[in-house]
């Protein structure tokens, strides 16, 4: 079993976290897999692997639909986490056919690709809006001023959660998402028990509410949405709503700082799209891919499958290194350089096979809207201070990212 003892990958140094790619490249170097013994996990690097166990489904983000954890060889999350297995067990995030197929045909009924075009112009006037202030106030925190509260209330009006019930969205996501890193610490465990109980119960308030009285929102959509006989549960509806709310914003937040720290590190290119707005949709594309949003996907193995002659059993679990993926140079021409033209781009960040994110056409109207608000209103905008790296790994972003405007 190759073990990385001599690698430079680890996910807690701060010099890893702020610039992972250099281990990447040599871990590509290194072979097909490999096992990382802190987290007793495969590390699968090379984008043609990532991208084919993404559909294999010998593989699964659960396997509690075929095992229970002792037949799986796997220890039972502490009944203090209840509360947070409940909501994320529940979301189509973690779940296997036939229970995500049935969750996700009917989400969709609600979540369609109309349903996001007729957001398109409260996305644009949004961010035109929130770049207007930081405009007038001269700059500020791209992050706090313009990169959160764009998709945090675009989500939030999809589901029809009401403006002044908004505050606590972006914490309870926040505190959250941070059991998704690699060995969260017991604080980090009990944030997100406690956001996961409160926002819960919050969902389940509003759904009341909409049953009694619906509207032309996501939630009631979600309500009313059915297949013959087959509806949504309760639970199912709330950890729909949190998931949406978490995965619609927190890769949008993230790309979006991430994307205007790497343009604002290549004036080149930063001076290339000023000069052609046409480029933006392709800028996306490149940004996502150059500082991937999220760096790692895990998959459990539910039946054993061999990568390069690595045999890897059932019960173990593999960590999909996005990241890497979207840096491999046998798939990427010279994957370290930013390139906003970038024609072939397959980039993963947004998954693929039947977890390809659904959200992915609204990230995209909202990644367009900001990044072309910023354009036309800001032709100047500049960086006021280096950033500050957020020491998560699995979700890649920064503290902040203070700008001056003219």
């Amino acid at each position: 079993m190759a073990a990385l003892d001599d690698l430079a990958f680890d996910p807690w140094d701060p010099a890893f976290v702020t610039d992972p790619y250099p281990a990447y490249a040599e871990l590509r170097e290194r072979g097909r897999v490999r096992y990382f013994e802190p987290t007793n996990q495969w590390l699968v690097p090379h984008h043609a692997d990532v991208s084919a166990l993404l559909r294999d489904r010998r593989l699964g983000r659960t396997y509690l639909h075929r095992f229970t954890h002792e037949e799986f060889g796997r220890t039972p999350p502490p009944p203090e986490h209840e509360p947070f297995h409940t909501l994320n067990d529940h979301g189509m995030l973690d779940l296997e056919p036939p229970d995500h197929t049935r969750i996700r045909r009917l989400v969709s009924k609600a979540f369609t690709p109309r349903t996001v075009e007729r957001l398109g112009p409260y996305v644009h006037k949004l961010a035109r809006d929130l770049v207007a202030a930081l405009v007038e106030a001269g700059g500020g925190d791209l992050l706090t001023d313009v990169a959160e509260p764009l998709p945090v209330a675009v989500i939030a009006e999809m589901l029809g959660i009401p403006e002044a019930d908004r505050a606590p969205l972006r914490p309870w996501s926040a505190d959250i998402c941070g059991m998704y890193e690699l060995k969260p610490s017991g604080d980090a465990a009990a944030r997100a028990v406690r956001a996961s109980a409160e926002f819960s119960d919050y969902l389940r308030a509003i759904i009341a509410e909409r049953r009694k009285n619906p509207g032309d929102d996501l939630i009631s959509g979600l309500i009313a949405a059915h297949d013959e006989d087959d509806r949504l549960t309760e639970q199912e509806m709330i950890s729909t709503c949190v998931l949406l709310l978490n995965a619609g914003h927190e890769a949008t937040v993230n790309s979006t700082v991430n994307g205007w720290w790497a343009l604002f590190r290549h004036p080149g290119q930063l001076a290339a799209l000023r000069a052609d707005h046409s480029l933006v949709p392709s800028a996306v594309e490149e940004l996502l891919r150059y500082d991937t949003p999220l760096q790692l996907f895990e998959r459990w193995v539910l039946d054993e499958i061999e990568i390069d002659g690595q045999v890897i059993p059932r019960g173990a679990e593999i960590a999909l290194l996005f990241g890497s993926a979207n840096h491999d140079p046998a798939v990427f021409t010279d994957p370290s350089r930013l390139d906003l033209a970038r024609a072939d781009n397959p980039h993963i960040s947004f998954s693929a096979g039947l977890h390809y994110c659904i959200g992915a056409p609204l990230a995209r109207i909202e990644l367009a809207a900001s990044m072309t608000a910023l354009l036309e209103q800001a032709p100047a905008l500049r960086l006021a201070a280096e950033p500050k790296r957020k020491p998560n790994f699995v979700i890649r972003g920064l503290e902040g990212l203070a700008v001056e405007v003219g």
